[in-house]
């Protein structure tokens, strides 16, 4: 367990920062007017996978080693794997320079969820 846990942590960090670049670029992208591409979407998902993967390893530590330092820790974990899914399904696919914006506003809400999450999670 010592060594999922591990895993667990360092993966925390590297999600909440890969969020926070992220979300700086989706702004940088809405403020110059740039509408979605393949490339914010693929940026997007790798951080989904980010999420799923440390979703994974929470339930692995849950199931073998008990509950995480405070309940609202899975609420973090399970609102994070929803969340960006949940803004697609809502925008339809749009790809204009709102959508760009509703994306960028998420990412940057992502990486404040995953700091929190770290919070609750010791």
């Amino acid at each position: 367990m010592a060594v999922v846990l591990n895993l667990h942590q360092v993966l925390s960090n590297t999600t909440w920062l890969f969020f926070l670049i992220v979300g700086l670029w989706g702004m940088y992208r809405a403020i110059r007017g740039f509408s979605v591409d393949g490339s914010y979407l693929g940026a997007m998902a790798v951080g989904e996978i980010l999420f799923i993967v440390q979703g994974i390893l929470g339930l692995i530590l849950l199931i073998g080693a008990g509950s995480p330092g405070r309940g609202v820790h899975i609420l973090y974990g399970v609102f994070a794997i929803v969340a960006m899914p949940g803004l697609f399904a809502y925008l339809r696919g749009d790809d204009s320079n709102n959508a760009q914006w509703a994306y960028a506003i998420m990412t940057l809400f992502l990486f404040g969820v995953a700091l929190r999450s770290i919070g609750t999670g010791v």
